[in-house]
């Protein structure tokens, strides 16, 4: 069963498990004690540091490995805070940030920086978020669910002439290279390139002003409390120096492939679009939307016919919010599949991909009743309230073509995703989307039907 869910969780390197296995017959002991079994120890935890700063870029003192790249972010935000608590509590983040980095940032006096669509921060946009108490700037090497590559070497260097430290969440990206650029802060999960999961890493480099906010403790400078998961930090080190030296063929190879799904699916399924940026991007992921389609329902889907992917879409059970990445790209969030190749992913898995794709689509929208509607001769209302995307586009894809050129359509809809998708639907079909008013229930969206 091919998985392709790589952005989320990397199937174990051999090598971590390799590693994993013979540390826990070697690594058990505390490694601050000097009796033999702990030098031992200490060996094997200095010999990680060493192998992941040089993956990281930066030397052994300035990184700690913490129990997972959430804790490493939530504590990398709120140390570099207290660190520069005198300057002020204003943050700068991206808008397409991890979730991780948001809910921490929720702590302070946080500005969001818009992307363009394709997921991308303008350094300028970054520049004029910049205020005199602003006493950190965070930006994602790379996106989680469109793979776009931010400018963080440009961005570090406007963070430096502003003397503002610039943290960089690195987690989607560490596995292909390292990050570029005077950043100051960084943080990873060994989970995302082949490690084991509880496994994070912070990086603060020398001259950075941090201030750890949980209560002391002598391990890991003071700055990742707790026993440390030696076994784990080990295979984690490992793993990353072997995907490193892989890296460079592998992101070659599985570009390639991604490049040919980016091309194909738009051939082979109608009314899908590609998001993310077609070049600056990861070389293992891609994601699309399709219109019409209920995004769980296409994934159950998929998963019977063996393919293990993930999805940005808006409407979830759990939560029925739209993604905040795709709302801050202004792309079409339903029906949407992010596709994630782990290293080894064979040519045949992705045509096999390929070639079950259209079939299921091509289902889900029939059970969701996604068909043309009969024809009507005038402007008219389409009630969709109390009805979740991706419904209300299809009601209005059913009638659209029936109205007079120039006629205009509005739907009713109390989905918050409707304001995300019914523009994006428009652009991709060539309408216009004369904007939204509040109704006495719902919202109101017009579209105006182009020749």
């Amino acid at each position: 069963m091919p998985y392709f869910d790589m952005a989320s969780a990397a199937p174990l390197h051999p090598v971590a498990r390799e590693a994993l296995l013979a540390a826990l017959d070697e690594g058990w002991a505390d490694p601050s004690r000097l009796y033999r079994e702990g030098r031992r120890a200490r060996l094997l935890l200095d010999a990680a540091r060493q192998t992941a700063a040089e993956a990281v870029g930066c030397r052994p003192d300035e990184l700690v490995f913490t129990p997972s790249g959430t804790r490493a972010l939530h504590d990398g935000v709120a140390g570099a805070m207290a660190g520069r608590r005198r300057t002020g509590r204003h943050v700068v983040v991206s808008a397409v940030e991890h979730s991780a980095v948001l809910h921490a940032a929720e702590a302070y006096e946080a500005a969001s920086v818009g992307v363009d669509r394709t997921g991308r921060v303008a350094p300028a946009d970054v520049a004029a978020a910049l205020r005199p108490d602003t006493a950190l700037v965070c930006l994602q090497s790379a996106n989680h669910e469109a793979g776009t590559v931010q400018p963080v070497a440009e961005v570090a260097e406007l963070c430096r002439t502003a003397g503002v430290p610039l943290l960089v969440d690195a987690a989607q990206s560490l596995a292909w290279g390292p990050v570029e650029g005077g950043w100051s802060l960084l943080a990873g999960s060994a989970h995302k390139w082949g490690g084991p999961p509880g496994v994070g890493l912070l990086a603060v480099r020398k001259g950075t002003r941090f201030a750890p906010q949980h209560p002391a403790d002598e391990r890991e400078s003071g700055r990742s409390p707790g026993f440390e998961n030696l076994p784990a930090i080990v295979a984690a080190a490992a793993s990353l120096r072997a995907v490193r030296s892989e890296a460079a063929a592998e992101a070659a190879r599985l570009s390639a492939l991604v490049d040919r799904i980016r091309t194909r699916v738009p051939e082979l399924v109608p009314d899908v679009e590609v998001v993310g940026h077609g070049t600056l991007r990861l070389p293992h992921l891609v994601t699309f939307s399709c219109l019409y389609v209920d995004g769980e329902a296409l994934l159950t889907a998929l998963d019977r016919a063996g393919f293990s992917v993930s999805s940005g879409s808006s409407c979830t059970s759990s939560t029925l919010t739209p993604s905040h990445v795709l709302k801050a790209m202004g792309v079409l969030s339903e029906g949407n599949v992010r596709v994630s190749l782990p290293p080894g992913t064979s040519a045949e898995d992705v045509e096999r991909f390929l070639g079950v794709l259209p079939g299921l689509v091509a289902e889900v929208r029939s059970h969701l009743g996604a068909a043309p509607a009969p024809a009507l001769d005038a402007d008219l209302v389409v009630d969709s309230l109390g009805k979740l995307c991706p419904i209300p586009v299809i009601e209005l894809a059913k009638v659209i073509d029936q109205v007079p050129v120039g006629g205009v359509v509005t739907v009713l809809s109390d989905d918050e995703a409707a304001g995300l998708d019914i523009p994006a639907w428009c652009s991709m079909r060539g309408h216009t989307y004369l904007g939204s008013a509040q109704a006495p229930q719902g919202t109101a969206y017009r579209v105006r039907r182009a020749p």
